[in-house]
Parts: structure tokens; sequence; C-alpha cells
């Protein structure tokens, strides 16, 4: 029993090495004032676990538990960079603006880390290979960090926005709805849009086309009279 009982600690244990997600936080901006404001109120440990619970989050919001499920992406690196905008991310890469920290009036921990739980959703989420419209990839990063609690205070409120794929609050609010029609909505919009894209999937999912889901959304929060400036 004891030798049964190592030996699937020692399975368990090359499972979880096998699966697990290696985080990386390189500070390239130290020498100007927002990377030193990274270093002081933020932290590459903090950054580190955010990388983390991000990710989890993310497995849960999408329904990738299954390694099958997601990416094969082994390591994710974060360079906080003397850059301006805010952040971006390309492949298993997530770069932070030094600048845009310096500058951040307010609760700057809440902030950097709605913006990296944004970023990570870049990481693990589909995008049709090249297909999925700009705007609802934006989306459903901006979803994942409402979901999470960290939407900013001015981001837009629902029902507002000009189209449904505008993008970032407007679509996460969208998004929102949507997924008050059918739980699991957003999850089953990202496995889909493994290998390509069709606005049919909303048709697919929720028995409307998209835009009159959106002109639904718009009813709801009595807005209708902003859809013909759309």
């Amino acid at each position: 029993m004891i030798k049964q009982a190592l030996c699937f600690l020692v399975f368990l244990h090359a499972f979880h090495q096998t699966h697990a997600v290696q985080y990386a936080v390189t500070n390239r901006a130290l020498t100007t004032s927002g990377g030193v404001a990274f270093r002081d109120k933020i932290g590459e440990q903090y950054a580190k676990q955010t990388l983390d619970s991000a990710t989890q989050f993310i497995w849960r919001i999408l329904q990738q538990s299954n390694p099958a499920d997601r990416k094969n992406v082994q390591r994710v690196s974060l360079f906080v960079d003397d850059m301006d905008g805010v952040a971006y991310t390309s492949g298993d890469q997530i770069h932070l603006s030094a600048r845009y920290v310096g500058k951040y009036n307010g609760d700057v921990k809440k902030e950097i880390s709605g913006v990296l739980y944004h970023e990570m959703v870049h990481v693990w989420q589909w995008n049709g290979n090249g297909r999925v419209p700009g705007g609802l990839i934006e989306g459903i990063a901006d979803y994942v960090r409402l979901k999470a609690n960290y939407a900013p205070s001015h981001w837009v409120k629902p029902g507002q926005g000009q189209k449904w794929d505008q993008g970032y609050d407007v679509t996460a609010r969208f998004l929102d709805y949507c997924e008050s029609l059918r739980s699991g909505f957003v999850a089953q919009l990202n496995k889909l849009s493994r290998s390509g894209y069709s606005d049919q999937y909303f048709v697919q999912l929720l028995g409307k086309p998209v835009d009159q889901l959106w002109r639904d959304y718009k009813a709801k929060y009595g807005n209708i009279a902003q859809e013909t400036y759309s």
C-alpha cells in the first residue's frame, strides 16, 4: 500500500509538472519612474501570482479544464517596458507599459491586475486562425476581466455602445447579456472559434442572429434610440 501511495504521489507530481505553466517577469524599465513604480507598488512576485490566478480563472470561464481544449503554452513571460499605451500580447509574451503604471492615478495594483487578466485571455483564447473579429477578441478579454471583478469605473454601462463588435467594454457588456441567455455561452463561442469563425455561431448557440441579439440587448436597457446612429 505504501509503495502504491508513493507511486501515486510521483504520478501526481509528474502530472502537475507536465501541465503547470511557468511565469517569468522581467522589468526592463527600472531606469524610469514607471519601472520603479511597478517594482515598488506591484512587484515581481505579485505579478507572477496574478498571472497564475488569471490563468486558472480563464480556464474555468472558458471551460478549458482539459489540456486538449486549450493551447499548449508552457511558459508565459511578462515584460515591463518603457513604452506608450497600456499593454499588448504576442503569443506567450505580455508587454506592460511602465509609463502607464507610473502615470496611473488610483489603485494601481487593482488596475494592473485587471490589465493582466485581460492580456492573459489573449494567451489562451482561440482566434479562429485569425478570422475572429478583433472587436470580439478584445470583448472576450474584457468579459473575463468583468467577471473577475476588475472592471474599471470608467467602462460603459450595460446597453451603451454603437455596435456589438465595437470591442473592449462595449462588447464585454454585450457578451455578459448573451451569457445571461445561456450559461456557458462565451466558453462555447470560444470553443467554436478554435479553427474558424462565423457570425452564425450566435444563431447556433442562442437561436438568433447577432444583430437581433444586439437590438434586444439595447432595448433591454432602453437605448433603442442609439441604434439609429450605429
